[in-house]
């Protein structure tokens, strides 16, 4: 009775262990604010990257006398790469508020001349502002917190599996709630022939407001995510390609998400001003998951194909998300974490249903 009066209601946790993911929450937040919102996420690849490697290599070791199963691999995909240090609901979403607070109250710290209002710059480190970095931190415990009563709800609650990715929801819904609070219009108006259409990008047509407004000096009237991967084409292609790469290193490996931390290692070359480097730690997320839910029916062959299939329709619906709730705002809201949330509700519907064999990693 006295171990259920000491447990936080619906997250399930003792007060000690929520108390230390709290406060860690507040700094892990303040840190995605301190180095950008983007450099926080790379970090997230290059743990999780170590912490896949170190469970393939205890898996491939098996128990040792020296080694004892589950000691050479300390948890820490879970714990550091997903968890409060650089877990993307916590240190990104704390990025992504600081950047959006920027946006409004330190225009003068943007430093190009011109293009995408500075509350999308993902790029930006604040150092050591402490006003800014406040702000990281709040929304690093608001990601948190998401997180843990979604699946606190489904696990302790409910008594059933998590219908979707909840770090992947708080990403997106601590983006959403910046806006408001910060002033800016929660999915904004679209310039051109209705929220999907990207023709004003394409024209250079500038914002309405360019002119007369200083916030808005040279900014583009439609600011897609990204202008090198926006066409229905190539979203596509590079969808089936990192697809099959994910569902590939799943089938050899056994890591659903190495490859989604090689991916977002990968886009350290873009934040370092690599042109033309693509996104895709959805797709090769959604493409291992391909391969985990097929492989069971079909074999390997067709579940390698099944992974180029959900990769591609990953990088569609990332797409989809930026061009409603992206391109029209001054902030940035993660079409990633929007596509693997509503591909992973999917997958989780469809388990639950008896359709597929398994959720996935849910």
């Amino acid at each position: 009775m006295n171990e259920l009066l000491l447990q936080i209601p619906v997250i399930g946790m003792e007060v000690e262990p929520f108390l230390l993911l709290l406060i860690t929450a507040l700094a892990g937040g303040a840190f995605g604010a301190a180095i950008g919102a983007l450099p926080a996420f790379i970090f997230t690849g290059f743990v999780v990257f170590l912490g896949e490697g170190l469970n393939i290599l205890q898996s491939q070791i098996g128990q040792l006398d020296a080694v004892p199963a589950g000691e050479l691999a300390v948890g820490i995909t879970g714990v550091i790469g997903f968890g409060a240090v650089t877990g993307p609901h916590i240190a990104f979403a704390g990025g992504v508020a600081a950047s959006a607070y920027a946006g409004k109250k330190y225009p003068d710290m943007n430093p190009a001349d011109g293009g995408f209002h500075f509350g999308k710059d993902i790029t930006y480190a604040f150092g050591t502002k402490p006003d800014i970095l406040a702000v990281g931190a709040v929304f690093g415990v608001i990601g948190m917190l998401i997180n843990q009563v979604a699946n606190g709800l489904f696990l302790n609650v409910l008594e059933m599996t998590p219908p979707t990715d909840f770090i992947a929801v708080s990403v997106f819904a601590t983006a959403f709630l910046a806006r408001p609070v910060f002033g800016y219009p929660i999915v904004g108006k679209p310039a051109g022939d209705g929220y999907l259409d990207m023709s004003p990008f394409e024209r250079g047509d500038d914002h309405p407001k360019a002119d007369s407004d200083e916030e808005h000096a040279g900014r583009p009237a439609t600011e897609p995510w990204l202008p090198h991967q926006y066409k229905w084409s190539g979203v596509t292609t590079i969808g089936l390609v990192g697809g099959i790469l994910g569902g590939y290193i799943w089938l050899q490996t056994g890591s659903i998400f190495l490859g989604y931390g090689i991916s977002a290692m990968s886009l350290l070359f873009l934040n370092l001003g690599v042109e033309k480097i693509p996104v895709t730690h959805h797709i090769t997320l959604l493409g291992a998951v391909g391969a985990v839910v097929i492989d069971p029916v079909a074999g390997s062959v067709v579940a390698l194909l099944a992974a180029g299939v959900l990769g591609a329709l990953s990088g569609l619906v990332g797409e989809v998300t930026q061009r409603l709730f992206y391109s029209h705002s001054g902030t940035h809201v993660d079409p990633p974490a929007m596509a693997i949330a509503i591909m992973m509700l999917v997958v989780g519907l469809l388990a639950i249903l008896g359709v597929l064999p398994n959720a996935g990693y849910l």
